[in-house]
């Protein structure tokens, strides 16, 4: 089943790969290599396939595919062009110019019978003035429970969520500046229930499991709104090479918008983006996020290191830090090589984070630029995290 869940997408890939070479419209005139910028631009119904392989051993592996659709209007067009058509930077002049909006559509199924299904759009209004992100969808997701923070269950419990969510920001640029700021909001309509409640079971009396059965199993409704500020100089929305974001949220989860459980969640991420040499670069993240709460919150709910290599949700806490670094060795403006390592930690209590264990993970990949008219590259990634070795094609930037 790995195996087939590994070599299935890369088949597809290569397979929509060669089908759309075999049209002009996917040849750049620059170099006469494979690109996928005039078809995305010039194709009303033009979208770029990104096959989704999931190796996460806690769904069974898993395929999807996410379709992403470019808008841009005739003025981005035509200076998009222009910049391509820049003979003393053509390669990456059209990184510079305002990024295009995008929408996306995605459908996943996973070898554990979950499933999801949604969309979003990432729009730029007012020459980019205004930044809208929102998305949603409803998944049906069998997911083993670990515990969190210091509190780790010596088996899983198995725990299946149906829900309904929806997230969204917008953002306006303050004044002539690269800081943005606004409202975002957040909600989900969860249903959780066991499958298995693993060694509890058996640590209590048999007549106990209806009532365990009833502790793990909640029809639930999180909602919160809040403000996301941030700072973004980065050179290009989707392929970063050079420049920062910082980008602060914090939202307020409680009955008056909605919520049956009461907190507040502050994430902090910080990326940054280096030129070493003319074909060294380097990226550092750093993210905390941090839910302040007195209740037990829901699993979906609970923050969890997220890294290359780190399964989704196999730790985590009301707490969670993550560092990163990236190594990338260009090629040529097409190719490029990435290595990468990063830590992770997770505790209940923030004061508590620092003892917490360490979770390494690290590997490498690679990038081809699939769009210059975008600064848009696509590519995998393999890396290794402290139980498992997890395969990703990526889209854009990890990050």
């Amino acid at each position: 089943m790995k195996k087939l869940n590994v070599f299935v997408p890369i088949i597809a890939f290569l397979s929509t790969t060669l089908v759309y070479a075999s049209s002009s419209q996917f040849f750049d005139t620059l170099d006469g290599q494979f690109d996928a910028s005039q078809y995305l631009s010039e194709n009303a119904y033009g979208f770029l396939p990104v096959p989704i392989i999931i190796t996460d051993p806690a769904v069974d592996g898993g395929l999807g595919v996410i379709g992403l659709f470019f808008h841009e209007n005739d003025d981005e067009r035509d200076a998009r062009l222009k910049a391509m058509q820049n003979a003393d930077n053509a390669a990456n002049a059209s990184r510079h110019i305002m990024p295009p909006s995008v929408s996306a559509a995605v459908g996943v199924y996973t070898g554990n019978n979950s499933y999801f299904v949604g969309g979003g759009h990432m729009g730029f209004f007012n020459k980019g003035n205004i930044r809208y992100i929102g998305g949603g969808g409803y998944g049906d997701i069998n997911l083993d429970f670990y515990g969190a923070g210091h509190i780790e269950l010596e088996r899983p419990i198995e725990l299946n969520t149906s829900a309904t969510a929806v997230m969204q920001t917008l953002k306006f640029k303050l004044a002539d500046s690269a800081f943005f700021l606004g409202p975002t909001h957040r909600y989900v309509n969860a249903e959780i229930k066991p499958t298995n409640l693993g060694d509890l079971i058996g640590s209590f009396p048999p007549e106990w499991e209806d009532t365990l059965n009833d502790l793990f199993t909640q029809s639930i409704t999180s909602s919160g709104i809040g403000f996301s500020a941030e700072y973004d100089s980065r050179n290009n929305f989707f392929s970063p090479e050079t420049g920062l974001k910082y980008e602060l949220n914090y939202l307020w989860f409680n009955d008056k918008v909605g919520s049956d459980v009461d907190y507040q969640l502050t994430e902090l991420i910080g990326l940054h983006y280096f030129r070493l040499t003319k074909s060294w670069r380097t990226a550092l993240r750093v993210e905390v996020n941090y839910a302040d709460t007195s209740e037990i919150l829901p699993p979906y709910a609970i923050p969890y290191v997220s890294l290359r290599g780190i399964p989704r949700a196999r730790y985590q806490g009301n707490s969670t830090a993550v560092t990163e670094l990236e190594f990338i060795y260009e090629i040529n403006y097409r190719w490029e090589l990435n290595a990468f390592a990063g830590i992770g930690k997770a505790s209940n209590e923030f004061s508590d984070l620092n003892e917490s264990e360490s979770l390494i993970s690290k590997g490498v990949g690679f990038r081809y630029l699939i769009a210059r008219r975008y600064g848009f590259n696509m590519g995998i990634d393999i890396a290794k995290g402290p139980e498992d070795t997890v395969f990703y094609i990526q889209a854009g930037s990890a990050w």
